[in-house]
């Protein structure tokens, strides 16, 4: 079913200061445990949306989540770009509930996904913890189909991350080196594993209807910096939902007919906040574009279209240096330098860069780091 959505600015000048933007959009969601759970979820998805929309910074909608849980008609923030929530009609049918929400947003230009490049992450595909419990339906393949749902969620409506693709090789945390290598040959900054750690389903007897199956799906979610291996987040997600398919069906989880479900739903919803968590945790840190080619008072470095990456974009180049602290440990840093250089050509995954200061394009080497220079630095 494809999804609804809809969403208008309101005229609002005659009311308002002129930078006031409002956003009426109806989110949706699954009538499954209680019509409380349904309103929640249905209210941040119209959240959602709206922030997507307008350009609103999403790393902080994990803050919004716990107020939104709570049962109101109006929502008021302060020092967030979400100023009001009005909730304007709730709706039930058709095993769905759906909520109107009119929200006034501010989106600012300081926010870190309009001041850096998006950086680049490598999905390790999910493995599965206990593969009995995927007997069920026979989804052996759910947690390499859940990979490529979490890379194209990524891609999609990650404000800061992008997602070359899903890796079929095997990383594990317990050796950084080789994360750090397959970070390096895949031009990423993170690398995200996972494993499904529970599929285990339960069956509601009922005397007067047909017999209910509820299903868990858990995943435990790692975050490794590419550059150190090191893990810099790391958190479990679990939710439960209906399984609406007969017990001695085979679900294809590659298909519209699982991913439409109230189970696929549910699952869907935790990659969405899998993606969000990268936000709230990640979107700040700094974007390490890396010098790949010098020549004469021209580069290139690793990050173009799909970066966000524009012609005529101003960089700033930091030389990489090491140095052993007191206690015999290599350490890295990085020196800022007097270079600057301008975009000149865009390509896919690449740029070409060319030095304003020409004398200077000699202490360029592979590896150097590039920054983007927002306007009035």
């Amino acid at each position: 079913m494809k999804k609804r959505f809809s969403a208008w600015l309101l005229a609002l000048c005659c009311h308002l200061p002129a930078q006031a933007t409002w956003f009426e959009v109806t989110g949706q969601a699954d009538l499954l445990e209680s019509n409380l759970a349904a309103r929640n979820n249905a209210l941040k998805d119209a959240v959602f949306q709206a922030m997507q929309y307008s350009g609103a910074d999403l790393s902080t909608f994990n803050y919004m989540q716990p107020i939104l849980e709570q049962e109101r008609d109006q929502y008021l923030f302060s020092d967030s770009e979400v100023r009001e929530i009005q909730v304007v009609d709730v709706k039930r049918g058709g095993g769905k509930y759906y909520v109107t929400a009119r929200i006034d947003i501010y989106p600012t230009a300081k926010t870190c996904h309009k001041t850096q490049y998006k950086k680049a992450v490598l999905i390790s595909q999910f493995g599965m913890q206990t593969p009995q419990h995927a007997a069920l339906g026979g989804i052996y393949q759910l947690g390499d189909d859940f990979s490529e749902v979490l890379n194209r969620q990524i891609n999609r409506q990650s404000q800061s991350f992008i997602s070359p693709a899903v890796t079929r090789v095997d990383v594990n945390p317990k050796f950084p080196q080789a994360a750090t290598m397959l970070a390096q040959d895949n031009d990423a900054q993170y690398i995200v594993v996972g494993n499904l750690t529970d599929l285990s389903a339960t069956i509601e007897k009922r005397t007067l209807s047909k017999d209910r199956t509820s299903r868990q799906f858990a995943a435990f979610m790692q975050v490794l910096d590419g550059n150190n291996g090191e893990v810099v987040f790391q958190q479990d997600y679990r939710d439960i939902a209906e399984w609406p398919f007969e017990r001695t069906s085979q679900v294809d989880t590659k298909t519209a007919r699982f991913w439409q479900s109230s189970y696929g739903q549910m699952v869907l919803r935790l990659s969405r906040q899998m993606m969000l968590d990268l936000e709230n945790q990640l979107a700040c840190r700094a974007s390490l574009p890396e010098v790949v080619n010098a020549h004469n008072s021209m580069a290139q470095v690793n990050v173009g279209r799909i970066h966000g990456v524009r012609s005529g974009d101003l960089l700033m180049l930091w030389h990489r240096a090491a140095f052993v602290d007191q206690s015999g440990i290599p350490r890295s840093r990085m020196v800022k330098s007097d270079i600057r250089l301008t975009v000149d050509r865009v390509y896919e995954s690449s740029a070409e860069v060319i030095v304003k200061q020409p004398e200077l394009a000699g202490s360029i080497q592979v590896g150097d780091v590039v920054t983007k220079v927002v306007s009035g630095k």
